[in-house]
């Protein structure tokens, strides 16, 4: 429920600065540029984390 509210509070803050005129275009753009990059880095970082984790074999250790 935390990570939900979050996530629309965002969202609202996101619309509200991509849908103003006081804010530069060019601003808006690298904002929305790096925000993508973030977002790709992060489901990289999460599908090697369970590619990596199917690959494990603990032989040794019991689950």
């Amino acid at each position: 429920m935390i990570g939900l509210g979050t996530l629309v509070l965002v969202g609202w803050g996101g619309k509200g600065f991509f849908t103003t005129d006081e804010i530069p275009l060019f601003y808006r753009i690298v904002v929305g540029a790096i925000a993508v990059a973030v977002v790709v880095l992060l489901g990289i970082v999460i599908r090697d984390r369970i590619a990596q984790a199917k690959k494990d074999n603990f032989k040794e250790v019991d689950k």
